[in-house]
């Protein structure tokens, strides 16, 4: 299973994330703004990040570009987390250097997926 940083700033969103995916097996780090998400990021080098997009401090965006710029974690795939999926959003997730999109809430099997097909080797069962 992976290790898996949420980027998170609804307590009540972080803790079901977390406890979802802690059930099948994962271990969860958790940040509660961008600027403690790039910080975990690099001390602890999760094998995937969730990043909510609004966030505060630095959002989602930032955060995702300054991890995809530095050589330490740029390789670490990030999924966008965000309950705002208007059009372009998708998109401008990706320019920001994100490696997927999901939106909130969150339809599990389908964000298990995702994390199957970005960690190699994790296993996840997603439901199929």
């Amino acid at each position: 299973m992976a290790r898996i940083l949420i980027v998170e700033d609804n307590a009540m969103n972080l803790d079901m994330l977390s406890r979802r995916l802690a059930r099948r097996g994962h271990t969860i780090l958790t940040a509660g703004d961008g600027r403690s998400g790039i910080d975990t990021a690099r001390a602890e080098q999760p094998e995937l990040i969730l990043m909510d997009l609004s966030l505060p401090e630095i959002d989602g965006w930032e955060a995702t570009r300054r991890l995809k710029a530095d050589a330490a974690t740029a390789a670490i795939p990030v999924i966008a987390l965000t309950a705002h999926a208007m059009d372009g959003d998708r998109e401008k997730a990706v320019e920001a250097g994100c490696d997927d999109y999901a939106t909130k809430p969150i339809d599990l099997p389908a964000l298990l997926a995702k994390i199957a097909a970005l960690v190699p080797g994790d296993g996840t069962d997603a439901g199929h």
